[in-house]
């Protein structure tokens, strides 16, 4: 796939559904969307991040980042800290094992993507 070459929507799906099938093959943990946002978002968007921000920047409610932050936390992906500034906000910081993981998913990304090409794509958009 050439990469000045814009891709089509059944490309894109294509290239999605060719990661997340090569993520559960290698048995990655299994990570809602929300989840992945919210690692996205701590791993590419300038810190400092905070529970109130990623929930503002997601248009969700703080408990609901929170539930999301647990599941991350436990897959040791980001840590949640007390701002030393403001006891009432919590920061939430990158680990190296979540820098790790995206590393990886970048790559199953970039795999799938040179597999990508026209007669390959057969998922008909209706």
């Amino acid at each position: 796939m050439s990469s000045n070459s814009a891709l089509r929507p059944a490309q894109v799906l294509e290239l999605w559904r060719r990661t997340i099938v090569e993520g559960v093959r290698r048995d990655q943990p299994d990570l809602s969307t929300r989840q992945m946002a919210i690692l996205l978002i701590v791993y590419t968007q300038p810190a400092p991040h905070t529970v109130r921000g990623l929930a503002a920047n997601l248009a969700i409610s703080k408990p609901a980042v929170t539930r999301a932050l647990d599941r991350l936390g436990q897959l040791d992906f980001v840590r949640r800290k007390t701002d030393e500034d403001d006891r009432r906000s919590v920061l939430v910081q990158r680990t190296v094992k979540g820098s790790v993981f995206l590393s990886d998913y970048a790559g199953l990304i970039s795999a799938a993507l040179e597999t990508i090409s026209v007669p390959q794509i057969i998922v008909p958009l209706a």
